[in-house]
This record gives C-alpha cells, structure tokens and sequence, in this order.
C-alpha cells in the first residue's frame, strides 16, 4: 500500500472478494529523520505510510510497514547511479518491480503466511493456453502499466493479484470516494520517488559525492560543438536544454562515456530501424523465432510499432523495424506483444 488510491482500492476489492487481506506498506527511503522522509513524498515518504495506515483502519485490515531500505540501496538506488554513470538512461521502476517489490516483498510475504501479494498495478494476469503466465494490458489504454512489469518470473506471476486492472481510472476513484476514502482524489505520483525534484544528476553527485566531469559535444565523425555539463544530464532523442547555439533543433543521438562525448545530430539521426537487447525476460513465450513478427514497446509512453525478431541467441535479441522508430534507449526496456499479452521484455543495448 503507497498510501494512494490505487492501492487501497485494490484492497477493499478484495477484501469484498472473501481474501483475508493485510496492508503493507514498503519502507524504501534512506533517511532516517522524519524531515527529510516527509520531503521524499511519493510512494516512499512519511505521509504515504500515515495515509496507507489511515485506509488500512478504515478497511479494518492488518497493516504492517516491511524495511527494505537495504534491498532499495542495492536494487534501484545504485542501478540508476551506475547506468548513469555507464552513459545510460535506466528505468528504476522495472528494477523495484522485480527485485524488491516481487522478489523481497513477496518472500517476506509467504514467510508470513501470504498466498499472494497484490498491487495497484493497471495491468491484469492470465494465464496462457500453454500454461505460462503473463501479464496483460489493463482495460484502460491510458493507464495501462503492462510495460514496466515484463520483468516478473513465472513464480511472481503465479503469486500475484491486481484487482485494478478490469477498472478505469475515474471508476477507480468513484469506488474510493463510494466508500468514503480519503485518499479518492489523492493526486498520482509522476516522478520517480528518490528523485522527486527531478534533478538525476544532483542525486547522482550527491549519492557518490563526487562532482560529474564536463565533456565535449560532438558531431558524429568528432568535430566538438560546445562544452556540456556531464553525461548524466542527457538521454537519447533530448533535443531541450542542450544550450547550442546551432540556428536549427539538434538532438542527443549518442553518449560515449568512455569520452565524456554526448554525440549531436539530425533529427531524421534519432531514428533507427534496428536494435538489440539482452538480459532477456520470457513472459507468455518461452522463446523467440527468427522471422517472427510482433509488436514491440521502446519505452513506456510507446504505442508500439511491429518488428521482426532477426536473430535470438542465448540472452541476446535482434529486431527490425519496418518503419524506423524515434530514440531507441540503451538502458530502457523493450517490451515484446502479442495476442493481448506481454511475450517478454529485454534491456535495449
């Protein structure tokens, strides 16, 4: 439970399901005064405890805060600060979602006794004709989280619940306002909850203590453009706040970390119609064919667009694009679908 509305409506519906529900609430911040927990906000600050402890009473359920501060650290917190520094753009939910919210938080769950965990995921579960498990979109395309959770392993799937999913997000806060829950009109978090001033490269300097190195802008054959203030202020397809004086929008199509060069172009450079991911995650499928055609996601807010799967080899895959897509990530995630479901994800190299 975050203390949001998602959450705790996806308590009370189970709660009308018949399930013996009890309310968790991670404890992930690093900090230990309450003044600069209070200031984290989001789904990891001091009111999301006070709110998910006001709705679990309400509901008249069970509810414990689990320490996972150390699992976080390890997990999420120096993840992002390496791909960073790797010249990378991570993806910190993904990693929450498999390492401490279902592989920590659902272990220390069943040692409690729990037959499942549950979220407030938009997203819902099947299980496949060929008996795997996978994770489907939720009804409502603008809310639908399916992307961010093609990590989970079959064993996390098989464990899991996510009432939300068959709802809209309006009918999602008319049933919390139906049943008088403070939290109804409770506004969504959007940044990522370590850094809720969106400053990643601040964060990034003060959890290593040390200064980030300036380095050049480049064209691609190496001609420098100008002085920038350290990779980690940038990302592929970035066209905003580069400060070039080149009379036209240029974009980020590259960063060398190895330079400290953020590499300039076109904005017909940003696109491709290839590319390659590892750490392959299996979902629906249990492999990938050559030749075969799915739909892949290159990041969260992607509609999609088809590909064909080239070669899959060990943990590696290869895609072609028919229509050349904008800003492929290394360090974001593509997420593979078919027949209404997730097949499997990887981390785009």
């Amino acid at each position: 439970m975050s203390g949001g509305v998602d959450s705790s409506v996806a308590a009370y519906l189970l709660k009308e399901q018949g399930y013996h529900v009890i309310g968790a609430t991670m404890q992930i911040w690093q900090q230990e005064d309450r003044c600069s927990i209070e200031k984290e906000g989001g789904c990891c600050g001091w009111s999301a405890v006070e709110d998910a402890g006001r709705v679990a009473h309400m509901l008249d359920i069970p509810y414990y805060v689990m320490n996972f501060r150390d699992e976080f650290q390890e997990k999420v917190i120096d993840y992002f600060v390496e791909e960073y520094r790797r010249g990378r753009t991570p993806n910190p939910c993904i990693a929450c979602n498999r390492y401490v919210k279902w592989e920590s938080l659902l272990h220390r769950s069943m040692e409690i006794g729990a037959d499942y965990i549950a979220t407030g995921h938009y997203a819902r579960i099947v299980q496949c004709a060929n008996g795997r498990y996978a994770i489907a979109p939720s009804v409502t395309a603008r809310k639908d989280q399916s992307y961010a959770l093609y990590n989970l392993t079959q064993e996390q799937l098989a464990h899991t619940l996510m009432p939300v999913g068959d709802y809209t997000k309006p009918q999602v806060r008319e049933i919390a306002a139906k049943i008088g829950l403070e939290v109804a009109n409770k506004p969504d978090s959007q940044e990522i909850c370590f850094v809720p001033d969106q400053d990643y490269a601040g964060f990034i300097e003060r959890e290593t203590g040390q200064k980030e190195l300036p380095g050049n802008f480049v064209t691609e054959d190496g001609r420098i453009l100008g002085q920038h203030k350290g990779i980690s202020h940038y990302t592929v397809g970035q066209r905003k706040g580069l400060n070039l004086a080149m009379g036209h929008p240029v974009f980020v199509t590259q960063i060398r970390p190895d330079t400290r060069e953020v590499v300039i172009g076109e904005a017909q450079d940003v696109f491709t119609d290839r590319l390659t991911a590892d750490r392959i995650n299996y979902m629906a499928a249990d492999h990938f064919e050559k030749g075969q055609i799915v739909t892949a996601k290159i990041r969260y807010s992607h509609a999609g667009a088809r590909c064909e799967i080239e070669e899959c080899t060990g943990d590696r895959i290869t895609v072609h694009f028919p229509e050349p897509v904008r800003a492929v990530t290394p360090g974001q995630a593509v997420v593979f679908y078919e027949d209404g479901v997730v097949l499997g994800g990887a981390t785009i190299c």
